[in-house]
């Protein structure tokens, strides 16, 4: 028998090295044919958000959706009515009037973006002491309780001693009654609404200013611009994407706007009807003259304007949001 035996430091055989090699390193057939599905386990893990969102996401849309097309009786029961609250809906003058005065309301809140630019600008410059400080004081009106803002901003408006028309007095302005004077009560209500919303978009610009690099800046000086320049030529091209989230959040809740309006005009002021955003509209209907089935058609037609300013909205940032 001829002896296979391998001297020390001599090349192995190479026929035994291709046989190590494949049996080694060459997977089997059978883990060749795994599947690469990674089974159930991340559909159980996400079926709580999942479940969740269908809940109380989807199917309240899909129950009002149901019910604007229905007809409910004063003490329950419901009739199917088809598209008649939606005719109705669109044949009633208090839709446009209600969509009018929610345009105007979101206008107005909408200049509060560039004036929370502009001062969360300010707060960044170095060496500012108490920003911090100054930061929280413009924070603390969003979170505080919408009935006391507008138990202030009601003696503020007061037409005979308000702070406002005092002020404006003094610079030969003679001022209306500001709740109680039609368009005037939009405006008044608009203003309490770019202010309280002021502290918000403040800290969302702050952390964006964060991450622009301070070295853009200081080049910048070594090329002579001044601090408007860096201004409109890298704070604000740079903060594009935080502007781009603050006015999709601020329109959206400009459209939902109803705790503000309710409590500052009151329930019994007889410039309400004129006054009305579209919630309000939603709420009279709904819980005042308890029309369910007009009062969801009036839900859907919210829904359906908020989709599509935001999705107009997504459909133009490409144009302006600079995410680079």
């Amino acid at each position: 028998m001829t002896s296979t035996t391998q001297t020390p430091g001599s090349p192995a055989p190479t026929g035994s090295v291709e046989a190590a090699r494949a049996g080694r390193g060459a997977p089997s057939p059978a883990r060749r044919r795994r599947p690469s599905g990674d089974g159930f386990w991340p559909w159980l893990f996400l079926a709580p958000l999942v479940g969740g969102i269908a809940v109380f996401y989807f199917w309240p849309i899909l129950q009002t959706a149901f019910y604007s097309l229905t007809d409910w009786g004063a003490f329950g029961g419901w009739d199917f009515a088809g598209f008649e609250n939606y005719v109705t809906l669109f044949a009633d003058p208090s839709l446009y009037l209600s969509i009018g005065n929610t345009l105007l309301y979101t206008a107005i809140v909408m200049l509060g973006i560039p004036i929370a630019v502009f001062l969360a600008s300010l707060l960044n410059l170095p060496g500012l002491r108490f920003a911090s400080l100054y930061r929280v004081l413009f924070f603390l009106p969003y979170v505080a309780m919408p009935t006391a803002i507008a138990m202030v901003w009601r003696i503020i408006f007061n037409g005979d001693f308000g702070l406002l028309n005092y002020g404006l007095g003094f610079l030969g302005i003679d001022g209306p009654y500001w709740i109680s004077t039609p368009g005037a009560a939009t405006v008044a209500v608009a203003i309490v609404g770019l202010w309280s919303s002021l502290g918000f978009a403040m800290i969302v610009l702050a952390a964006g200013l964060k991450n622009i690099p301070p070295e853009m800046y200081e080049a910048s000086e070594l090329d002579g611009a001044s601090r408007w320049r860096q201004f409109r030529s890298i704070t604000v091209p740079l903060l594009t994407p935080s502007i781009f989230f603050i006015t999709i959040v601020t329109i959206i809740s400009s459209f939902q706007v109803f705790d503000l309006l309710y409590a500052i005009l009151g329930s019994s002021n007889p410039v309400l009807p004129k006054s009305m955003s579209l919630v309000y509209f939603f709420y009279r209907e709904g819980f005042v003259n308890n029309d369910k089935g007009y009062a969801a058609a009036i839900a859907m037609v919210i829904f359906v304007i908020i989709g599509i300013v935001t999705a107009i909205q997504f459909r133009l940032q490409k144009r302006w949001v600079q995410v680079d």
